[in-house]
């Protein structure tokens, strides 16, 4: 057990939080995530195109093969560069859902399943909506169950169990799984934060059908008080306290926007932006999405650590949008520690080209502090045009022009990485 203990300390403290109406502003919704992982570990940000599928085909996840799907949505994803998942993301319909890794008493499994960063580029690949999305996280699990290293770590086997949070234009689903096992709440107003705890209480809108009898059987709930997800399920008494950011949204009044998520994803002495011996905060996501369907959502990443030292660049999602190498870790197919077994017996460098900008711009940040002073004060002026252009695109009455958006993405990073040459 204390093993168990120790390994469960490890989880990492990362946030995720949702604004709507009436908290939020002109109708948006706002997402944000901070993925707080191993410190050396390189994101990287993909996006794969929507595409059409042979009858019988498979899909191979990080760990294990599954059965695909006959059309799968166009994704963009941020994700740890060895794994197939992600750990945040949106899809073309305006959905987004990011990843928590959580402890429960039940321990997780060791053998290799679905991670819960597979879990969620595959509800975003078949899901148009958050309910769906949330159906198809759910329906996956009881097939295939979750298991499996959490981190690229040859020497030690991390396991963890999974909740998610899963948003569209109107609705959010928070989710918090145990093996096979789950709970969902629904969120339509207000502001919400996940964590690296559970939270669902006796709010629960949607279950496992077995899950109340699992949870008798084994001896974990009566049957008499109130069935309450995170008493039930957690180790300790640690599922209570476990949003810090969630009051700086809160005083935004009904001002939260891209600007106000970033700042709180920023934010150091919060908690929220991770920085410790172990783990970083190593990618960051921010998303609006409009309620009103004829706007376009806008997908905000800094594909670089620690985002009070980076900056979000906007994408949108539109047809033949150009790709970028430059957030694109190297790639090495079969050869792969992650794919060989024994798994991760190496670690090849996973820096792709705006990682390795961004440790050169560390190091000035750390070895001359004005001139990195300066050079942050370029970077977060770049972010501004960058987030009012968005306003703007936002505020227009005439329909997007994708011309104008479809190298949109490509050119922030390289403007940024200019700057940093």
């Amino acid at each position: 057990m204390l093993s168990f203990i120790s390994r469960m300390a490890a989880a990492p403290p990362s946030y995720c939080f949702v604004a709507f109406p009436p908290c939020s502003k002109d109708g948006l919704v706002v997402f944000g995530k901070n993925s707080a992982r191993p410190r050396d570990e390189v994101q990287e940000v993909v996006y794969f195109a929507a595409a059409e599928h042979d009858p019988g085909s498979k899909v191979e996840c990080t760990y294990i093969e599954i059965e695909q799907v006959p059309k799968t949505h166009a994704v963009v994803l941020s994700r740890p560069s060895w794994l197939w998942g992600a750990e945040m993301g949106a899809n073309e319909h305006g959905v987004c859902v990011a990843n928590e890794a959580v402890v429960t008493r039940e321990p997780a499994s060791e053998s290799e399943a679905l991670l819960g960063m597979d879990l969620v580029r595959l509800g975003l690949e078949r899901g148009a909506t958050a309910k769906e999305a949330l159906d198809v996280i759910v329906a996956l699990l009881e097939e295939h169950g979750q298991g499996g290293n959490y981190y690229e770590d040859g020497s030690s086997c991390h396991t963890f169990q999974s909740a998610f949070l899963i948003v569209d234009r109107n609705e959010a689903w928070v989710l918090e799984t145990s093996g096979k096992y789950w709970a969902a709440e629904k969120i339509t107003e207000g502001v919400k934060c996940i964590c690296n705890q559970l939270s669902l209480t006796t709010k629960i809108d949607a279950e496992h059908p077995e899950l109340r009898n699992y949870v008798k059987s084994q001896g974990w709930w009566n049957g008499d008080s109130d069935f309450n997800f995170s008493e039930v399920f957690s180790l300790a008494d640690d599922h209570l306290a476990c949003c810090s950011g969630r009051e700086s949204l809160e005083k935004q009044g009904g001002d939260v926007s891209a600007q106000a998520m970033i700042d709180v994803l920023r934010d150091k002495d919060s908690g929220v932006c991770v920085d410790s011996e172990s783990f970083l905060t190593t990618a960051s996501i921010v998303s609006v999405l409009p309620q009103d369907p004829s706007f376009p959502c806008i997908h905000y990443f800094t594909g670089t650590p620690d985002p009070s030292r980076s900056i979000f660049k906007p994408f949108i999602f539109v047809d033949d949008v150009k790709l970028v190498p430059k957030v694109q870790s190297p790639s090495f197919g079969n050869d792969d520690p992650a794919k060989k077994i024994p798994r991760f017996q190496e670690k090849p460098d996973r820096r792709h080209e705006l990682y390795k900008a961004h440790e050169w711009a560390r190091s000035l940040l750390e070895n001359d502090q004005d001139k990195g002073q300066k050079l942050m004060r370029i970077m977060l002026d770049l972010e501004k045009q960058g987030l009012e252009a968005m306003e703007d695109i936002l505020s227009r009455t005439e329909i997007l022009d994708p011309a104008e958006v479809v190298d949109l993405f490509y050119d922030c990073v390289d403007t940024e990485l200019k700057f940093f040459k």
